[in-house]
């Protein structure tokens, strides 16, 4: 009784019933006026067909599209002034004058090293053609003197983490979607307190919607107290707004500027088995050692000044000369950013090209599998052109509906010849590409519309590294533990489960 009122008197529960009701007086004002106001109605038609106008005319996934067009033509009313107050992904004026300022400060710093890119083009030309996309677009170069390992489970993640933190002698930067008080978090939490006594810079930004049923409110200041320096993005305020929609999942810690860890793994509890609601929670990260660090430290302070309105010399925080000598090289990576603010989905690119350039195998690992037409027929034609395509999501789903429409697409891709393989002893949240032996892809990004057009996301793309062939090593591992689909069995889903399931899929994209 005494966690349900918690949970009732909760800022989660108090805020989201604040927006109800704001949006219940927004739809009633809406439907009086037009009711008692002829002139009122035919604006609100009005405005449902702009917002149609500039719904189709957008650069809009088609997906995305379809989900808004179909309750504005269902509500008019409604609906179009919806989209035009909600819709989209727009921001203020200050905060787009804020995003040019910074992404020239990252664009100067970030600086591409002319001679790596002609070594991989001298390599492989398509890999090239990826690196150059990959910077063109996030600004984020290509590096040679970068070491990676493939860290999963969470477990090994979470030692090698405190291993590197104990380390630091500079700085530590950690930027998290989701931080929970608990075992991990609490170890985490001494050493950073430890090392902010000893005069190291400590900063930490945590996402307060991600962290919302995690961590008590006003957790920052708690920080703060202890010495280290807290930013909490998009704070959750019970107002109605589309920037809700925008979140940070990211997961980066850095430490002294050399040594950075990445990947699907954030800081609670259920990630290293602590607490198994979902069963084995199988996940990665990669750690990283070298100059491709460079890449997450600026992605980190550069959400640092946004969130802070500060300017600093992100120069300081390159590692010590002492340090570089000490970087060797083991192929080709490049970690980069991706923001829901721009016009351009890099993530989905950069899943869609490793898809288009696949000879041999696409292995992908992926805990929910939300996808669009376009990716579907890419998946469809790499295995109809007899590569080897394969796709492992959880058997258990923490979320029924996403969970649902991930199972709604398996069997147009089984029929394509994609095998699709569920993660039996429990969620599988790593998110991984690994094609031909020479590719792939860790980071935090999901196959779903959230990942791919409204969070802050990273990852980091491998050429020719060690890593690839310990992430495909640990690919097979997780099908020696899942159960393949058979087409069979997606031909005796019940008619009103698939019904279920086809509607979800219309609306995933706003979900």
């Amino acid at each position: 009784m005494r966690r349900l009122l918690r949970f009732l008197f909760s800022r989660v529960v108090i805020f989201s019933l604040a927006i109800l009701v704001q949006l219940a007086v927004l739809i009633l004002v809406i439907w009086k006026f037009s009711s008692y106001f002829p002139f009122f109605y035919g604006v609100c038609l009005l405005a449902s067909l702009i917002a149609v106008v500039i719904i189709v005319n957008s650069q809009s996934n088609t997906a995305y599209k379809v989900a808004w067009i179909i309750p504005i033509m269902l509500f008019p009313i409604f609906g179009g002034l919806f989209y035009l107050m909600f819709g989209g992904n727009r921001t203020s004026t200050r905060n787009k004058r804020k995003l040019q300022l910074i992404g020239d400060k990252v664009a100067a710093v970030l600086d591409q090293d002319q001679a790596i890119l002609e070594g991989l083009e001298n390599d492989d030309q398509g890999a090239a053609n990826q690196a150059r996309y990959i910077y063109d677009y996030s600004f984020c170069p290509i590096y040679t003197r970068t070491t990676t390992q493939y860290l999963t489970p969470g477990e090994t993640k979470w030692a090698c983490l405190l291993e590197a933190l104990n380390q630091a002698e500079r700085f530590i930067f950690l930027e998290y979607f989701i931080i929970e008080e608990g075992r991990m978090w609490d170890a985490v939490l001494d050493v950073l307190v430890k090392k902010a006594r000893q005069g190291v810079d400590v900063r930490v930004i945590y996402d307060d919607v991600g962290c919302l049923l995690k961590l008590p409110f006003g957790y920052n200041l708690k920080l703060e107290k202890m010495g280290i320096k807290c930013r909490v993005f998009n704070p959750f305020r019970p107002v109605l707004s589309v920037r809700l929609n925008n979140r940070d999942h990211r997961k980066i810690a850095v430490i002294d500027g050399h040594t950075a860890i990445t990947g699907g793994i954030n800081l609670a509890d259920e990630y290293i088995n602590a607490a198994p609601d979902f069963g084995c929670w199988k996940d990665s990260s990669l750690l990283l050692h070298g100059e491709g660090v460079w890449n997450l430290t600026v992605m980190f302070l550069s959400l640092w000044d946004w969130l802070s309105g500060i300017k600093e010399d992100y120069e300081q925080f390159k590692p010590l000369p002492e340090y570089e000598q000490l970087f060797v090289t083991d192929g080709y990576v490049q970690p980069f950013t991706d923001s829901p603010l721009d016009d351009e989905s890099v993530s989905q690119s950069v899943y869609l090209n490793m898809l288009g350039e696949a000879k041999n195998y696409v292995y992908i690992s992926t805990p929910y599998l939300v996808l669009d037409n376009e990716t579907i027929n890419l998946l469809c034609l790499a295995a109809k052109r007899g590569v080897d395509v394969r796709i492992a999501t959880p058997q258990v789903g923490d979320h029924w509906f996403v969970h649902g429409v991930t199972r709604s697409n398996y069997q147009v891709l089984i029929e394509a010849g994609v095998g699709i393989y569920e993660y039996t002893p429990g969620f599988l949240h790593a998110k991984t590409f690994v094609t031909d032996d020479k590719y792939a892809m860790v980071g935090t990004i999901n196959l779903d519309y959230r990942s791919l057009y409204l969070h802050f996301e990273c990852g980091v793309w491998l050429f020719k590294t060690h890593s690839v062939f310990e992430i495909k090593a640990d690919y097979l591992q997780i099908l020696a533990e899942s159960r393949r689909i058979t087409l069979e069995e997606c031909q005796r889903v019940k008619w009103y489960r698939k019904l279920g399931w086809a509607l979800l899929r219309i609306f995933a994209p706003l979900m």
